[in-house]
């Protein structure tokens, strides 16, 4: 396990590896020894000098450590912090729009995801494959039937395609788009550039294209489309069996209905056609749902091990589904009352509503609700929204008082893939921003200065969920691809397996440390009672620690675009 506190040393600086914006005065690092430090810039002269904080004893490493606050600084360019001993942090810039480089590999990253296509240089660089999977899927249980369904993104370490995570990778992408558009404005270098649409646009599109192939006439929508098993770590042009649509479940349908009806409404001013396409697939999916009100769950069939996505109610992908039905109908003009209806009656079960993961995804209808400027819902189901939300948000920004690193986590949280609850809850803080922001024109001046204040408090831990995935943690490492002195370099993926070069392609965000490990090389090389933060190798054979997914990748996007937005606008700490 790399840490900078297992390498012949005691000391360690944590940074944020790949930087901190010049006008920001949460510039924040933590380290291990007390004392004096000196901010360097590139030709070693000395730009700020500080002194630690006092000592914390942290509970997510199980380490005494010492916050180091350097926000002062502001002349841009390459920095090291370096103690009184000499020694140094890894590198990082100090600048403008800091964040705009990572962000938009974390988007382009999906590029390489990519499944019934060929990966050309022009576009891929060195990463170039054939069109894979090319041959038409069996449906599972329906002998001698097949359909074409080419397309759609390999959803994480396999190259299996599935319609829930794909759900919730748009959801976080077209959300984040809607909220923070100045934030999509870069070209990504991918063959649709130049179409006039955002690239972000032009990717998802890509999925989306590929899951209304996996409908049925019915509405029904195939729970996912994989191999009977996981294929052996090559080439995805190599990986030659045979694909299955699995059966349709209520959870595929209700998010396919939902990622839908929001991309209807999404593409309407960039492709109408596909829009309509979209409205209608979303409809039938509805339909679906009402003729089957109880819930049709997935579980694997017996002997096949690919990703099951499988879950024990789908209450939360109705409601999400409820919730974009509600506001499709309402800029149509169509009658609502029957969504509505479906949202209060789940809402009345008191269901959570914070959470933007694929296992439970009533925070997109959140989302949907609180950023609707035409406030269809009406006051009281929006209340419901708004006050877990926000209470939800003081929650998380007290836990980020009860550690260094300023964390909204607790040592339980540090499960597979916690990196995405670092930034699933770091998206729950900007909704709670958004839905301060939105209300302040209407508070008295004490009001609005005690709202100002909460934003800022939780803007302050929204950037230590992302000064940890840069670096700021106890491994050392930053956390994507391609990013810092020190990016994780192994990811559980075929590709960068198989592909026979060096280095990953870049914008890939590791699951991150587990503190319940599953995989036999995690299980035997971390001993029992490690501290959560620290349970963590950069190892390809680890998938319950370092395999990468396209919504870990997506929830990240939506965080790093709010700070950028927020440093675009001057509006930052």
């Amino acid at each position: 396990m790399r840490s900078t506190l297992q390498e012949g040393t005691n000391m360690a600086i944590m940074v944020n590896q790949v930087g901190y914006e010049a006008g920001s005065a949460s510039k924040k690092a933590v380290t291990s020894a007390p004392g004096g430090y000196v901010l360097k810039n590139a030709a070693g002269e000395i730009v700020w000098r500080g002194q630690t904080g006092d000592a914390v004893e942290d509970p997510l490493c199980g380490e005494t450590l010492y916050p180091l606050d350097f926000g002062s600084a502001r002349t841009a360019g390459k920095h090291y912090l370096e103690n009184e001993s000499g020694e140094r942090s890894d590198t990082f810039a100090i600048g403008r729009d800091v964040l705009g480089e990572v962000h938009n590999a974390m988007v382009k990253a999906l590029y390489f995801q990519r499944c019934g296509c060929t990966l050309e240089e022009k576009y891929a660089g060195p990463y170039i494959h054939a069109a894979c999977h090319m041959a038409d899927s069996w449906i599972y249980g329906e002998k001698g039937h097949s359909f074409e369904a080419r397309g759609g993104w390999h959803d994480a370490g396999d190259y299996g395609r599935y319609i829930t995570p794909g759900a919730v990778t748009v959801g976080h992408l077209l959300y984040a788009n809607k909220l923070y558009p100045q934030s999509f404005r870069e070209t990504l270098h991918i063959p649709e550039s130049g179409n006039e649409a955002a690239d972000v646009l032009n990717e998802c599109r890509y999925e989306l294209e590929w899951m209304l192939k996996m409908q049925r006439e019915d509405g029904g929508v195939y729970h996912k489309l994989t191999a009977w098993r996981h294929a052996p770590f090559v080439m995805p042009e190599e990986d030659r069996d045979d694909f299955y649509a699995y059966p349709v479940s209520s959870l595929a349908v209700a998010d396919f209905c939902a990622c839908m009806a929001l991309a209807a409404r999404v593409y309407d001013s960039v492709d109408r056609v596909f829009a309509w396409r979209m409205e209608a697939a979303a409809k039938l999916a509805w339909q679906w749902l009402e003729k089957h009100p109880e819930p049709v769950l997935f579980v694997n069939p017996e002997g096949s091990n690919t990703g099951e996505y499988g879950d024990s109610t789908d209450a939360d992908e109705r409601l999400w589904a409820a919730a974009e039905m509600m506001l499709l109908a309402a800029r149509r003009g169509e009658d609502r009352s029957g969504y509505m209806t479906v949202l209060g009656q789940i809402l009345a079960t008191g269901l959570a509503v914070t959470d933007f993961g694929w296992t439970d995804v009533a925070g997109f209808a959140a989302l949907a609700v609180l950023t609707d400027f035409r406030q269809t819902a009406g006051e009281e189901i929006r209340e419901i929204f708004r006050g877990q939300v926000l209470r939800e948000a003081d929650r998380l920004a007290d836990l980020g008082t009860r550690n260094v690193f300023a964390m909204a986590m607790e040592a339980k949280d540090f499960c597979w893939g916690s990196n995405m609850v670092v930034t699933n809850r770091g998206i729950l803080l900007a909704l709670a921003c958004e839905i301060l922001r939105a209300g302040i024109k209407d508070m008295s001046q004490d009001q609005a200065r005690e709202a100002a204040a909460r934003m800022a408090r939780y803007q302050e831990v929204i950037q230590a969920q992302i000064d940890y995935l840069l670096g700021k943690n106890i491994t050392g490492y930053s956390f994507v691809t391609g990013y810092g002195d020190h990016a994780y370099r192994h990811p559980h993926l075929r590709t960068t397996a198989a592909d026979g070069i060096d280095e990953p392609m870049a914008g890939w965000v590791s699951g991150g440390p587990n503190g319940r490990p599953g995989d036999e090389l995690a299980i035997r090389e971390i001993p029992a009672g490690t501290p959560p933060m620290k349970c963590y190798l950069d190892r390809e054979e680890c998938y319950s620690l370092n395999e990468m997914t396209i919504y870990w990748n997506s929830s990240a996007v939506f965080v790093t675009a709010f700070l950028r937005s927020r440093a675009a606008a001057g509006e930052i700490l």
